[in-house]
């Protein structure tokens, strides 16, 4: 079982993953990293388990838009990269992981 230590919101983790995953662990926490800069940036005084809090909501949010383009483009209405399975497929993947990231944040 692989291992990877990430930092998030000046704490340090260690993560558990499957052999081969730590970049890609590594690069989700990179991801939520950027939305605690980006809530501590608008200000105010946040408990760490509140940050994670917006964090989470944060990625939700962007996992539920991206599924209403996944199912937009499922559906063959107009617009966007209509037409394009690779990226139809790519987008399911990405919203699956934030998802299930979404998950494991409020579960912590």
């Amino acid at each position: 079982m692989g291992q990877v230590t990430v930092r998030v919101n000046g704490y340090s983790h260690t993560i558990g993953c499957k052999d081969g995953e730590e970049h890609h662990v590594a690069a989700l926490a990179a991801q939520i990293e950027d939305k605690v800069k980006l809530i501590r940036g608008m200000g105010g005084q946040f408990s760490e388990a509140r940050m994670l809090l917006h964090v989470a909501l944060l990625l939700a949010d962007e996992g539920g838009d991206m599924r209403g383009e996944l199912q937009r483009l499922k559906s063959g209405q107009p617009g966007g990269a209509a037409g394009d399975p690779q990226l139809a497929e790519r987008l399911a993947r990405i919203a699956e992981r934030i998802e299930g990231l979404a998950q494991t944040l409020d579960h912590a």
